[in-house]
């Protein structure tokens, strides 16, 4: 069982960082709407055809796309099994951040009925809940340098 819990840990990185370039989703959402070749596929990313297809092979190497060859035309589709496969990892960090969440939103409704928070005093001067004025940022940096002449 631990040799299949690397392979997916292996597949997961792959997946992952296909999915990491703005390129890379782009191709797929392309490919969301049914097969293409790499020609159209590449034409919209402004790049060089060998640079395209050094995104195509890690889209491939992570099993999220499919290449068949007819003749000189290579043609691409999407294979969402791997990505299914990566949703229901996340899906448990999802889970587990909701409960956090829940838990976290009764505690504050719990804090709200024991010890309610006390009201801003109204104004009519200013939307500020503080009378006083909010002292500003001190500078970033100091006074600039001396240059260096040549």
């Amino acid at each position: 069982m631990k040799g299949a819990a690397i392979h997916d840990d292996a597949t997961l990185d792959k997946v992952f960082w296909a999915l990491s370039d703005v390129t890379r989703r782009q191709v797929l959402q392309t490919l969301e709407q049914g097969g293409s070749t790499v020609t159209e596929l590449a034409g919209p990313h402004g790049m060089s055809l060998p640079g395209f297809m050094k995104h195509l092979r890690v889209l491939e190497d992570a099993g999220l796309v499919t290449r068949s060859k007819e003749g000189r035309v290579v043609s691409c589709e999407l294979a969402a099994q791997p990505m299914q496969e990566a949703a229901m990892w996340l899906s448990r960090y999802s889970k587990f951040w909701n409960d956090r969440l829940d838990a976290l939103g009764r505690y504050l409704y719990h804090q709200e009925e024991v010890e309610p928070w006390p009201k801003a005093p109204s104004s009519s001067k200013s939307n500020s809940a503080s009378p006083a004025a909010t002292p500003s940022s001190p500078p970033k940096s100091g006074a600039r340098g001396p240059s260096r002449k040549r």
